[in-house]
């Protein structure tokens, strides 16, 4: 974690989502970034299990177009995590997709609609930067055919939408599936590959990196990882693949 994260001081917003070395768990952090007065004056609170950017001071926000969202839904057996608005499209698309079927939704369709809403969505319009929207599905269904308690079926997605080498006539979309992830592992991207006029958009596949345990310790790693003069808050959740309870850990810069 620390040597990929350290690789610069400006990887922007992140989306890492895995296994804890255990097995017993999912693994799921989403992380921002920011160097502007408007985009470091943020947190993330907690509202009805919804993750949701806020000001920290109100009176400062001078524009809450792209830094104004909510990075983390649930919609049933789906976990929703992105650096944008995207993750209401998401959320519609899955929903949209639910309510016409009769019996619930799949991985399969799941990640159909995940993919469908995202063909919607291009760059973010920040010239000349045009940072990339990074999503995260992770899909996690209990198993039922025997009264005995099993671990979950997961699987899961890392997307980017990104324009082609910084060219805002052509726009790029990756989407990186895992199924049935190996323990102790976590699959990391994010929007920028470094500091720079304007920002590198991150390039090749997302990184694998080792994943522990213990929610506070994957949380202190991520934390610690990232530059202290431009990191703003951390959500790291974790998902028992048995009996469902879900954890949050949040860390804010602003307090």
């Amino acid at each position: 974690m620390q040597q990929e994260l350290s690789k610069t001081t400006y990887p922007g917003r992140g989306i890492l989502i895995g296994k804890s070395e255990d097995g017993k768990k999912a693994v799921i952090a989403y992380f921002i970034m920011g160097r502007s007065e408007n985009s470091r004056n943020r947190i993330f609170v907690e509202e009805n299990g919804v993750i949701k950017t806020q000001p920290f001071d109100p009176s400062k926000m001078k524009d809450p177009s792209l830094i104004i969202y909510s990075p983390l839904r649930v919609y049933q057996n789906a976990t929703i995590v992105t650096n944008g608005d995207q993750t209401d499209t998401i959320y519609q698309a899955i929903q949209q997709k639910d309510r016409q079927l009769y019996d619930e939704i799949s991985y399969p369709q799941t990640l159909r609609a995940f993919e469908k809403a995202l063909r919607t969505r291009s760059f973010e319009p920040d010239a000349p930067n045009y940072t990339p929207r990074i999503s995260g599905l992770a899909y996690l269904k209990p198993k039922k055919k025997k009264k005995k308690k099993e671990e979950m079926s997961f699987h899961f997605a890392l997307s980017i939408v990104k324009s082609n080498h910084g060219d805002p006539s052509s726009c790029v979309r990756f989407t990186y599936t895992y199924d049935q992830p190996l323990a102790g592992e976590g699959y990391l991207i994010h929007t920028y590959n470094g500091d720079g006029d304007p920002l590198p958009s991150f390039t090749g596949e997302p990184a694998c990196v080792a994943l522990g345990n213990d929610i506070w310790t994957i949380t202190e790693e991520i934390w610690n990882a990232l530059d202290p003069d431009n990191r703003i808050s951390l959500l790291v959740r974790t998902i028992d693949l048995r009996e469902g309870k879900v954890e949050n850990r949040i860390l804010n810069a602003n307090t």
